[in-house]
């Protein structure tokens, strides 16, 4: 009867791995379509996305660059 109840509890793993296929997939289609929340794709909330877009250079007028020196000087 061992055999029986090791199969009976491998068929329904595999169901629970279907069903959570099945979520995942209309999780990521929903994300595609910009539908979802960020909480059903697992993104906490809170996150803040950081654009690749170059930052203005006149933010780093007067800097000087951490352990090379002012700008415009040439070491000794």
């Amino acid at each position: 009867m061992a055999l029986q109840d090791d199969l009976t509890e491998v068929k329904r793993n595999l169901e629970e791995l279907a069903r959570s296929i099945i979520r995942l997939e209309q999780n990521l289609a929903q994300q595609r379509e910009g539908t979802s929340p960020s909480a059903a794709v697992g993104r906490p909330e809170g996150l803040v996305t950081i654009s690749d877009d170059p930052y203005d250079s006149s933010l780093w007028i007067d800097t000087d660059d951490e352990g090379l020196g002012a700008r415009g000087r040439r070491a000794p």
